[in-house]
């Protein structure tokens, strides 16, 4: 007597749809890899610190920045005053609050036309090797001198001004946009899916747009994450000299520079602007290398 075998029903083999597990994107596999690691975290929460302050000064700033109390000059910090004040009777929490604003802004203006100015030049250079020469060139010359003295030489040019600050640290940073760009543009260039898609006539631009571009962008915020750190320092050290934000302007470098010379008598007045500058660019710093880890493709 033969015996009847029964197939297995479809839903006794497989799984439920829903409990197939996908597999992970690559930015979820980065945000992952972030979460890890505790120096980034400690970075963004500083940043966040600082970010949320800026935006919310007009609301938790105690004083206006322009109130002049003549009566209580060079009050240390106090209950009142946590910070202290001026030498006009100005409350310092309430400028470094929204000097931070300044700071950060012009932070983020010089590295975001860095930024731009910079991947432009370096996907060119990289990509048609005839204009490589002449780009490498002229950012060989910028490199060849150091950053801070590069962006006086350019606001002795273009005149002392919280603008013409943000444009000369911009062009100090340049170069290494170009740099990092270029070398991965390089190494993209020669892949053989590139060749493939040359060969079925597909235009420069195009390649550029879907192909390029996309494989750079991981360098390049890696990149910016750690020049926003250093545009800031750059900026408040011009505003320092006295190069950059003018009085009455309530940024940070522009107020150590007026608080140094009152030193010896109030030393808040320098300190806390300089601790702010300090911790930001730590954050940053700290931030970037956490970025640099998440975003490296031989991390699995």
């Amino acid at each position: 007597m033969s015996q009847i075998v029964t197939r297995p029903k479809t839903e006794e083999i497989l799984p439920e749809i829903g409990a197939v597990k996908k597999p992970n994107s690559y930015w979820s596999l980065v945000w992952g890899r972030l979460k890890k690691n505790k120096g980034a975290l400690v970075g963004a929460t500083i940043l966040l610190f600082f970010i949320i302050t800026a935006l919310l000064a007009p609301v938790l700033a105690p004083f206006p920045i322009e109130e002049m109390r003549m009566e209580n000059r060079f009050i240390p910090p106090s209950s009142e005053h946590w910070l202290g004040t001026d030498e006009f009777g100005r409350d310092i929490l309430s400028r470094m609050m929204h000097g931070g604003r300044v700071s950060l802004m012009m932070g983020l203006i010089a590295v975001s036309i860095a930024g731009i100015v910079g991947v432009i030049l370096g996907v060119i250079s990289g990509y048609y090797r005839r204009l490589d020469i002449y780009i490498m060139q002229c950012m060989d010359i910028l490199l060849a001198f150091p950053s801070l003295l590069l962006a006086i030489a350019i606001i002795a040019v273009l005149g002392v001004g919280l603008t013409n600050a943000m444009i000369a640290v911009a062009i100090s940073v340049i170069p290494s946009y170009v740099r990092v760009v270029r070398g991965t543009v390089l190494s993209i260039r020669e892949k053989e899916y590139i060749e493939a898609v040359k060969a079925l006539g597909v235009s420069d631009l195009k390649i550029i747009g879907k192909h390029i571009l996309p494989n750079v962008m991981s360098p390049v915020i890696v990149l910016s994450s750690l020049q926003f750190g250093t545009s800031i320092l750059a900026a408040a050290a011009l505003s320092f000299l006295g190069l950059g934000a003018q009085p009455p302007i309530p940024e940070w470098g522009a107020m150590a520079y007026v608080g140094k010379s009152f030193l010896l008598s109030a030393w808040w007045m320098t300190l806390f602007p300089g601790l702010a500058i300090m911790l930001v660019v730590l954050g940053f710093n700290l931030l970037g290398d956490g970025l640099r880890d998440a975003l490296d493709p031989r991390l699995k």
